[in-house]
């Protein structure tokens, strides 16, 4: 899970981040929560909380295991399970409580080409990214902003200043989530945003841009909310 500490939040898209948070963390499965903002500006990814929950007992297996054995175990994995998600949730916390509208710059992509490495090197068959962003790189790289709003994007444009720039990561096969695409800031908005109108066909090529980042990045964009999700990740 990444948080852009550039992109407000309100308590409604905070509440999908923990719930869905809250699916994805199970026995058997590891997590990591990771925050960025703005390089330039001295605010690097941080690792809030990361953790590995212990696999369950194959079923095959319960049979010959003694019934007061197997009750101490199954509590020990509730109880893993509570504070896996406890961690999960109090960093998440931590994370949107940074959230700082001064900050000038978004550094996206260099974010998810060093979180990428992370993602490959974990081994694990099947790897979920979700990225908790307005997805609008704002960097010496490109700019997705005009007038404070979204900007109409070229896509391939765009992404042959990735390529210029050697921002692909490698997410290892990974499918990745949104929630918070588009999200802007109106005049004088500090914290949320303020129903800054945002036209479809602009909300579309920005779609395409990630689209197109994730698949050159060894990776599929599954969802992308804009901003809300509209599938649970799973």
């Amino acid at each position: 899970m990444l948080v852009d500490q550039t992109t407000p939040f309100d308590a409604m898209l905070q509440g999908l981040a923990n719930e869905n948070a809250g699916r994805l963390i199970q026995p058997g499965s590891a997590y990591v929560v990771a925050t960025f903002s703005s390089f330039g500006q001295g605010r690097y990814m941080q690792v809030l909380s990361a953790g590995t929950l212990e696999q369950p007992i194959d079923e095959s297996l319960r049979n010959s295991i003694g019934m007061k054995v197997l009750r101490t175990f199954d509590a020990c994995m509730r109880d893993q399970l509570d504070y896996g998600r406890l961690k999960a949730a109090t960093a998440l916390k931590t994370a949107f409580a940074g959230v700082s509208a001064e900050l000038a710059k978004s550094d996206i992509l260099s974010a998810l080409k060093e979180l990428s490495s992370r993602v490959r090197q974990s081994g694990a068959r099947d790897m979920i990214v979700f990225v908790l962003s307005d997805m609008l790189e704002n960097s010496s790289i490109s700019s997705f902003y005009a007038n404070h709003n979204v900007r109409a994007i070229d896509p391939s444009v765009e992404i042959k200043k990735v390529e210029a720039a050697q921002q692909f990561g490698d997410f290892g096969g990974a499918r990745v989530f949104v929630l918070g695409a588009g999200l802007v800031q109106g005049d004088g908005s500090a914290r949320r945003d303020r129903g800054v109108y945002r036209d479809p066909k602009t909300m579309a090529k920005l779609r395409t841009f990630w689209e197109l980042y994730f698949a050159r990045s060894n990776a599929q964009l599954v969802e992308f909310g804009a901003p809300a999700l509209l599938s649970p990740v799973r």
